[in-house]
């Protein structure tokens, strides 16, 4: 057993080291086709564990994966909690441990909370260059929390829109944010309002309805559902589940983990694109 203790990676180095998401995108890119590449991919990534604190109303993850390409053993333990009472507490927490491959021995402790906002942003980014219509020119935004955050501002990067509207079903929160991002943003009232003419739609809440109708959108935009990550959560309803073409990361996490696959009944095509939040 090693002698020499972990080095500890606390959530301000992670942003200095990594101030943009966009610069995630080529090792992320490489990471996907790998994981989408099943065993000849060399990645060993079982579905997540999630422990329920129901006294908490909160989950605890539990991610483990292997990258032969990498040669890279690490977990990820994520906790996350809806603060009804505390808007400002963030619902995602994160730890990633970084093992040596070769012996198991614990080399580095890192704060996953920066990681996990960033690395899921990128994901949708690229999951958006891909997908998007050519013309794309309106970003919605569901959602305030750090993930809209995070998603603002790869989006905004990357991406040439004119217009970028925003809402949550705590308005404080949406102006809260708008208004730190520095960017023209608008707030609007109700996610009709911001969801209506929309090119990409991002939702990014922990909604157990849906708040995302198919009525709303128009023909051809591009929906990145991260939300609704347990079997009873839904973010999307059945008509825009029923009458979208779905790309998902993993079949088999899709199936046993996100409410909008599972309540609306839809099928699923091959696994394609990213890895597991």
């Amino acid at each position: 057993m090693s002698s020499v203790p972990p080095v500890f990676i606390s959530s301000a180095e992670v942003e200095r080291l990594l101030p943009r998401a966009s610069l995630l995108l080529p090792g992320l890119e490489a990471a996907l086709c790998n994981f989408s590449a099943g065993a000849a991919g060399g990645v060993e990534q079982p579905l997540r564990a999630v422990v329920p604190v129901r006294p908490h109303g909160g989950f605890l993850g539990v991610m483990p994966a292997y990258s032969a390409a990498d040669d890279a053993l690490t977990t990820k333990l994520v906790t996350f909690y809806e603060h009804r009472g505390d808007s400002a507490a963030p619902s995602h927490r994160a730890t990633v441990l970084l093992f040596d491959p070769r012996c198991g021995s614990l080399r580095a402790v890192l704060d996953g909370t920066v990681i996990t906002a960033k690395r899921t942003a990128a994901v949708s980014a690229i999951a958006t260059k891909l997908l998007m219509p050519r013309s794309a020119e309106v970003l919605c935004i569901l959602g305030a929390g750090v993930q809209a955050r995070s998603h603002y501002e790869i989006f905004t990067e990357l991406f040439p829109f004119t217009e970028v509207r925003l809402w949550s079903r705590t308005e404080q929160n949406a102006l809260r944010l708008a208004s730190s991002v520095g960017g023209a943003v608008r707030v609007c009232g109700t996610a009709r309002e911001a969801v209506v003419g929309a090119d990409v739609i991002v939702t990014v809440t922990m909604a157990t309805t849906p708040i995302l109708f198919g009525e709303w959108v128009k023909p051809g935009a591009h929906v990145n559902a991260v939300g609704a990550s347990r079997p009873d959560w839904r973010e999307l309803d059945d008509v825009l589940m029923k009458s979208s073409v779905l790309v998902v990361d993993s079949r088999e996490a899709a199936l046993a983990e996100s409410g909008d696959v599972i309540l609306s009944g839809v099928s699923l095509g091959a696994p394609v694109l990213r890895s597991s939040v």
